[in-house]
């Protein structure tokens, strides 16, 4: 008797997706940051992720472990650098976040590039990530509120498409064919669930 286990993947996706798409309707000026950015930003961008980043070292998943951990964490360290200066931390330098931000970027470009091995869903995915963080950097260096709102739109973008393509692995995988296209190679009618793994 075999135990067959489910792909974490779009539990993860729908985590960063929320999150990110959330956070970035502030980021463009629609509303200010307040506690229900930061409740998804602890628990279902991070601690989410956290728990599927374990399930997915439990599946042999190299790159869904490094991915969804090291986001979740993300999520719990960005959580960390609004809240705790509220509760007398200093707070860190707009270019010092620039930095942080710079380094989130180059982790997810090296990401992207391991991301091409995948469905061009997930390409999707982590490059539109990579150019969020490079705008979000290069804002927080200059001060631009303009280019901050515009980092705010493509974060938006880049929240829904990880949004569609958790989405489309869980209607995929339940229908046994393509019911949202996520640009895989032919692969056989029955193995969708495995195919778009993250």
């Amino acid at each position: 008797m075999t135990t067959k286990l489910a792909n974490p993947a779009p539990l993860g996706l729908l985590g960063f997706g929320m999150t990110t798409v959330l956070l970035n309707i502030h980021n463009a000026g629609f509303f200010p940051l307040d506690s229900m950015i930061l409740a998804m930003g602890i628990f279902y961008g991070g601690l989410g992720q956290i728990l599927v980043g374990t399930m997915c070292f439990k599946r042999g998943d190299t790159f869904g472990t490094t991915a969804f951990t090291s986001y979740g964490l993300f999520w719990l360290t960005l959580v960390g650098l609004i809240v705790l200066p509220k509760l007398g931390f200093a707070a860190s330098p707009a270019k010092f976040m620039g930095w942080y931000l710079a380094l989130w970027g180059l982790f997810t470009a090296f990401m992207y590039v391991g991301s091409l091995c995948y469905p061009l869903a997930k390409q999707v995915v982590f490059g539109s990530l990579t150019v969020l963080f490079a705008l979000l950097s290069v804002q927080h260096f200059t001060g631009s509120e303009w280019l901050g709102r515009v980092a705010g739109f493509e974060g938006i973008f880049c929240g829904l498409s990880a949004i569609y393509f958790g989405v489309a692995q869980v209607l995929n995988a339940e229908y046994g064919r393509e019911i949202l296209p996520i640009g895989s190679r032919k692969v056989a009618s029955n193995s969708f669930a495995n195919t778009a793994a993250a």
